[in-house]
């Protein structure tokens, strides 16, 4: 089950069942809590593997079981989307919106604090560049010690999974920031905790790619009004409209759960 030992108790977190087995709970419920978690975990040099779940995950979860095991590793899971927030609430459960791509900087800047080291992964080594410039820029004394973009093809639980892994380990890195999108990323993650269990892995999506400039992210006011889906479909409609579609048909069950929740 994810996230055990932080955030709230078992029994006030948000979760997501799949079949008899797998459980995973939305268990950091605000920023301000994952920050408190993760500034003691990089002044421990203590390891963790953060998950930023949205609804595309859930569909993602409902059909891959390597998936599920992969996020259930996890230490820290926190709500990437409006639609998690909403069910949360139907819950009664609430839990705050903490995108995965408005985590890099904050984060970044604890490590420098921390004097913890940063190592990047991303698809290409221009995007990783891009980021890299655009932290240190950001965040005086910020140390990247690695920047890794892994081969066409790249298996995040194979032989080359583990070397990047163990690459990452030997750069004294302590926090990695995982750009490889889902569910890559967070496999990698999970496999991290065992092969490298003093790096903090975070799973940021297009994060990496918005700070080098190789995406850009919807205008604030489109975020604000929790549009920032519709802003992203248009974007890209071949590639996203069947992901969005998936996404819709999977809500109304998930309501239908939240509110069943809220009853017991």
């Amino acid at each position: 089950m994810a996230g055990k030992g932080a955030g709230p108790a078992k029994g006030d977190a948000v979760e997501f069942r799949f079949g008899n087995t797998t459980t995973i709970q939305v268990n950091v419920p605000d920023r301000a809590t994952l920050v408190d978690s993760v500034t003691r975990r990089l002044a421990a040099r203590q390891g963790f593997a953060l998950a930023t779940i949205n609804l595309d995950h859930l569909v993602k979860l409902q059909r891959d079981p390597a998936f599920r095991l992969a996020y259930a590793a996890h230490d820290l899971v926190v709500a990437d989307g409006n639609p998690i927030v909403w069910l949360s609430k139907l819950a009664e459960r609430p839990v705050d919106l903490v995108p995965g791509s408005d985590l890099v900087l904050p984060l970044a800047r604890l490590a420098a604090e921390t004097d913890t080291r940063v190592a990047l992964v991303g698809s290409t080594a221009d995007a990783l560049d891009g980021a890299a410039r655009s932290l240190v820029r950001e965040i005086p004394g910020l140390q990247i010690v690695a920047q890794l973009s892994p081969p066409m093809g790249f298996a995040p639980t194979g032989p080359q999974a583990d070397a990047l892994l163990a690459d990452i380990a030997a750069s004294g890195a302590g926090l990695c920031f995982l750009a490889l999108g889902a569910p890559k990323q967070e496999m990698l993650a999970a496999r991290g905790r065992t092969i490298a269990p003093g790096v903090g892995f975070v799973s940021v999506g297009a994060g990496l790619d918005f700070l080098a400039g190789q995406q850009v992210r919807a205008p604030a006011w489109v975020r604000e009004i929790t549009m920032e889906w519709a802003w992203r479909m248009l974007s890209s409609p071949r590639r996203l409209l069947p992901r969005y579609a998936a996404c819709a048909a999977i809500l109304p069950g998930e309501a239908l759960r939240a509110l069943a929740k809220r009853r017991a």
